[in-house]
């Protein structure tokens, strides 16, 4: 039980690393690293871009439930 839950929390976090670099703005991976420039215009999220923030959301919340359930399990 111990090695199967490590193991979907390591493929919850590779998931979630994958979609937060997937959100950025612009052509270059500058912009997830703080290297966006200052020209940026605030806006609102449409289609897939809504899409994608929302699964992030998802994604992080699971992950959360799972590292409290995972320390909970292994406290135990």
């Amino acid at each position: 039980m111990d090695i199967a839950l490590n193991l979907v929390t390591i493929i919850i976090s590779i998931v979630l690393i994958s979609v937060i670099l997937m959100q950025t703005k612009g052509s270059s991976f500058s912009g997830a690293f703080g290297g966006g420039g200052s020209d940026t215009i605030q806006r609102t999220r449409r289609g897939f871009e809504k899409t994608l923030f929302q699964f992030t959301l998802g994604i992080a919340g699971f992950f959360v439930v799972l590292s409290i359930l995972s320390s909970i399990i292994l406290s135990s």
